[in-house]
């Protein structure tokens, strides 16, 4: 490794240099504001559709139906928790997946060690990676086989969660008139649902068309996810956005529209997918606790901790496997050598496979691989070679503003049609904002004010005066590729913990103080690593959008990676739960 490091073709410190510049360009160029009413409108739900109000008593609230809600339902069920509800705004199970219909939406994990359950549904994915109705339909599959259909309630929008100290209960109310008075409460909103905008004057001026990828409007487009979208024949469609949405969206939009406009921030880093359909002699062979043992090895690879074998073999652990073996070689000098080398090899393909020289070099990426979620996609690169599509590369600045006609970019007006915006979810926000409803603790303490100096929590899964909650969220808890796999642990531990509450009488749980600042001090251990990481990357949410406050570290992820993560929970149950009160009933 060490001598393939030192016949480099490129000379490191130019490209540090570049780096550096292309970053300094972002800094300060992401503002965003919150999403309008008609951009996160459901354009899927049954209008139609009412219901009585209901008063319930539960043990168990959940509130969100995705792959969090389901596989907490799950788990509640295989440990005899049967006493549940959950709560959903959409009109099924699905979360992101309910959302996401864009044509070409696709999970860019493998199906095998991302669609959870997978054993247990006896079902196996028809390809390596799947596209969003496959994925949509196990939400549903899950859903069917674990009889959380008959604990749902959809179309349902929680309106607050208020701590009643009398009844060691949350009330929770919602906008359908119900109070359900519940025992514990489970938050999985999930951070992919709440679509994000830009912030651009003018934006409620444009007379054309205009929705999120997030709330893809069918209706105007015509077509489906996976047929031409004839209704853009006759359009001059744009698309602001170029990461993991744009990549997968852009292809069918260029072949539905008259002529598209692709409006470029940064680029994204664009390697092969090569996907492929599951092979019958390899499914045959799997052996039980196949799909486990597969997304363990997974996380353990993409988490820099070593292992026999590379189980899913794709591009994604090949980046990492290289990197890692460099590292082991030569240290941190070398892995950013490996990446700089990496890097250079996605510049050429680049080069290779768009034909003119100037939109290549405006889709080339400059910045270290692992700043941003690295994109692997077939087909987005060629689409810049048709005659029918325009990249309007900002150079790191964005759009500037929109107009009644369509959007101004580079000082150039691009008269427009249709607006969409594949500008991401709100990630990084407050937790209130996200989730969209008030939760009051004790006293009628706000978990917005609870959190105003920066989150505080032990494990990332409770915080002090509001008994009894659970957050299933990213802040100070474990990042991982495969969002499942995170999931599927924490679910476990959730259903494990109210398990033993029921058990032991417990009418609450809190942190204790000093759970909670040992935690804080775990968290911010990882400070110096992760300002680093921020000081040398181009901006985006895995850096915080560069802020290296200590701030922003205690309220993005852990940085000890989910192996380390999930050791804590492990010594925790070994260690008789440290730093969570219990008061039991009298």
């Amino acid at each position: 490794m060490l001598e393939d490091l030192e016949k480099l073709d490129f000379d490191p410190e130019a490209l540090r240099e570049r780096y550096r510049q292309e970053r300094e360009i972002r800094l300060g160029a992401a503002r965003y504001q919150a999403a309008p009413d008609n951009f996160v409108r459901d354009p899927y739900r049954d209008e139609s559709f009412t219901r009585a109000p209901i008063t319930r008593d539960l043990d168990v609230l959940v509130i969100g139906g995705g792959f969090g809600g389901l596989l907490l339902g799950a788990h509640l069920q295989k440990q005899g928790v049967g006493d549940f509800c959950i709560v959903d705004v959409a009109g099924d199970f699905g979360g992101a997946w309910y959302w996401n219909r864009y044509p070409g939406a696709a999970c860019d994990i493998e199906a095998y060690i991302y669609m959870p359950l997978l054993e247990e549904a006896g079902e196996i994915p028809s390809q390596k990676f799947i596209g969003q109705p496959a994925l949509f339909a196990h939400s549903q599959a899950i859903g069917r086989r674990f009889g959380l259909y008959e604990k749902a309630l959809f179309l349902t929008k929680v309106t607050e969660v208020r701590w009643t100290p009398q009844q060691h209960r949350w009330a929770v109310r919602t906008d359908r008139g119900d109070l359900l008075m519940a025992r514990f409460v489970c938050m999985s909103i999930g951070p992919v649902h709440q679509p994000k905008l830009p912030r651009l004057p003018g934006l409620e001026t444009f007379k054309g068309h205009t929705f999120h990828t997030a709330r893809w409007d069918y209706g105007y487009t015509g077509g489906s996810f996976d047929e031409p979208l004839v209704n853009l024949a006759d359009k001059r469609v744009g698309i602001v956005g170029s990461a993991a949405t744009a990549v997968q969206c852009v292809a069918p939009l260029a072949e539905s529209a008259e002529h598209l406009y692709v409006f470029q921030r940064t680029p994204a880093t664009v390697d092969a997918r090569n996907n492929r359909d599951t092979d019958p002699q390899w499914a045959a062979s799997l052996e039980p606790g196949w799909q486990a043992r597969r997304a363990l090895n997974f996380d353990l690879l993409t988490a820099g901790r070593p292992v026999a074998e590379d189980e899913v073999q794709d591009g994604r652990t090949q980046m990492y496997l290289d990197l890692q073996k460099a590292a082991d070689a030569g240290g941190r000098e070398a892995r950013e050598l490996a990446d700089l080398k990496n890097m250079e090899r996605i510049r050429r393909r680049i080069g290779e496979i768009v034909r003119d020289p100037e939109v290549a070099e405006a889709l080339k990426p400059y910045y270290h691989q692992t700043c941003k979620r690295p994109c692997f996609q077939d087909g987005y690169l060629e689409t810049f070679n048709r005659s029918n599509v325009t990249l309007v590369h900002t150079k790191g600045r964005g759009v500037e503003q929109v107009t009644e006609r369509g959007v101004v970019a580079g000082g150039r007006e691009y008269e427009l049609d249709c607006l969409i915006f594949a500008t991401g979810f709100e990630m990084l926000s407050d937790f209130t904002d996200r989730a969209g409803f008030q939760t009051l603790g004790r006293d009628g303490l706000s978990i917005r004010d609870r959190w105003k100096d920066g989150v505080v929590t032990l494990h990332s899964f409770y915080t002090s005066g509001f008994p009894n909650c659970l957050f299933l969220h990213n802040a100070q808890g474990p990042a991982a590729l495969n969002a499942t796999f995170v999931l599927e642990a924490q679910s476990k531990h959730f259903a494990r913990l109210i398990r033993h509450c029921l058990d032991q009488k417990v009418v609450e749980f809190e942190p204790s103080a000093e759970g909670e600042q040992g935690w804080l001090a775990e968290v911010l251990s990882f400070a110096e690593a992760k300002r680093a990481f921020a000081q040398v990357c181009t901006p985006g949410y895995l850096s915080s959008e560069g802020d290296d406050s200590l701030r922003a570290i205690q309220d993005n992820f852990y940085g000890g990676g989910s192996p380390a993560f999930f050791k804590h929970l492990s010594d925790w149950w070994d260690g008789g739960m440290p730093g969570l009160r219990m008061t039991r009933q009298a």
